[in-house]
């Protein structure tokens, strides 16, 4: 059912874009006697006076009805998604620490980043939004994760011109060490053990046309608890488009797609009797203990993203997307910026809308943008997001723009 959805969500968005084009083309392929033209307001199309208003009407009337059958469509087809399975597959995925989002500016707008992604925290959300920078940017994350964990990611970004963009990044979630409980022991045998996820990637992006744009992050992932590991290899895919209908953005993205990790270490080993009932058999026969391997944290995301006020050095960017986890049920995040003065910004957005037994909401947030000599700008973000019952999460970023 799922895969019929997703035919018939592909065939709507060709849909949608050949019906934008042949209705652009016929209002401004139109051939006047004389060189009247105006501007129409509503839409932005160059016309001739000599249009007939009707077929101009009817022409924008269709590119806005065709947009919003595409935005009715993905949301009815989440809320369709809940319904098809009671069981959310929450917890039955490794490397969850790749779903902890990335970036103060983005938590701040509910994590509807997908189509915005024009900064150096687009390695995490969409990869294709690096070869929109202009300049070299870099951004560091430090934050005290829930339950006593320790979340970096680390993320330089390097313009190269015609040839596109590169990023390296790195993620990090660990703990400090603690003490090994066993039932027979549970105030602790006295050893130690500690827990570690990594994930080191390299990110490519480029510009196919002035309004289209792809990008590719490839990453090395490991997990890590006391004698057991696992490893894996994982991509992230993701392409923005620049429409006509008032500069609004279109990003999708899949995300963690790679094969399974399994859990391998000293810890499976074990020492094993073929036939215990038999007096002098041998009950050291080298063995291990048979793990079985989880499937990836499989994600796509697609998301929409306008300005919808633009006055001297203000703007107002309002921002949504939609995802469909391999382990979750389907939600929505909405989320807008206003920005002043060109460096100040203010952040509101509303996480995982539509999510089964959720604990995440309302997020905040706000950020700076400080110019510095040699022509480096410092950004300085904040996010608050509200967890419910797990409290909350304050997040900082550094961003240096050189």
């Amino acid at each position: 059912m799922r895969t019929s959805l997703t035919k018939v969500f592909f065939r709507r968005i060709l849909w949608t874009d050949k019906l934008l084009k042949e209705s652009y083309r016929q209002v401004t392929n139109f051939k006047p006697k004389r060189d009247e033209y105006r501007v129409d307001k509503l839409s932005g199309f160059k016309v001739s006076q000599r249009v007939p208003r009707t077929y101009f009407n009817q022409s924008v009337r269709n590119v806005r009805s065709s947009h919003l059958f595409f935005v009715a469509f993905i949301i009815l087809n989440l809320v369709q998604g809940q319904f098809v399975s009671n069981v959310s597959k929450v917890g039955t995925t490794a490397a969850p620490f790749l779903e902890i989002e990335v970036g103060s500016r983005a938590i701040g707008m509910g994590g509807a980043f997908v189509a915005i992604a024009n900064d150096a925290t687009a390695i995490y959300w969409n990869p294709a939004g690096i070869a929109r920078l202009p300049r070299s940017e870099a951004i560091l994350i430090h934050t005290n994760w829930l339950v006593g964990t320790n979340f970096d990611f680390v993320g330089v970004v390097m313009p190269m011109g015609y040839l596109g963009s590169i990023a390296v990044n790195v993620i990090s979630l660990s703990t400090d060490e603690m003490e090994v409980r066993t039932v027979q022991r549970p105030e602790g045998t006295g050893e130690k053990f500690s827990y570690g996820d990594l994930s080191a990637g390299l990110s490519y992006a480029k510009n196919l046309t002035d309004r289209f744009s792809i990008g590719v992050n490839a990453k090395y992932i490991s997990q890590r608890i006391w004698h057991m590991k696992a490893k894996g290899i994982a991509f992230d895919i993701g392409t923005l488009f620049k429409t006509r209908f008032n500069g609004m953005v279109i990003g999708m993205t899949i995300s963690n797609f790679g094969a399974s990790l399994k859990l391998e270490g000293r810890d499976v080993f074990v020492n094993y009797d073929e036939a215990p009932q038999f007096g002098g058999s041998n009950d050291r026969i080298p063995a291990s203990k048979l793990t079985d391997k989880f499937p990836l944290p499989l994600l796509f995301r697609v998301g929409v993203a306008m300005d919808i006020l633009k006055s001297g050095s203000s703007r107002l960017t309002i921002a949504a997307a939609a995802a469909h986890p391999n382990n979750n049920t389907e939600y929505i995040n909405t989320g807008m910026e206003y920005v002043f003065n060109k460096n100040l910004a203010l952040r509101f957005g509303y996480k995982n809308l539509f999510t089964l037994d959720t604990e995440e909401g309302f997020t905040a947030g706000f950020g700076t943008k400080l110019k510095l000599p040699g022509g480096v700008a410092l950004k300085i973000d904040y996010a608050y997001q509200d967890f419910g019952r797990l409290q909350n999460a304050q997040r900082f970023s550094l961003g240096l723009e050189f």
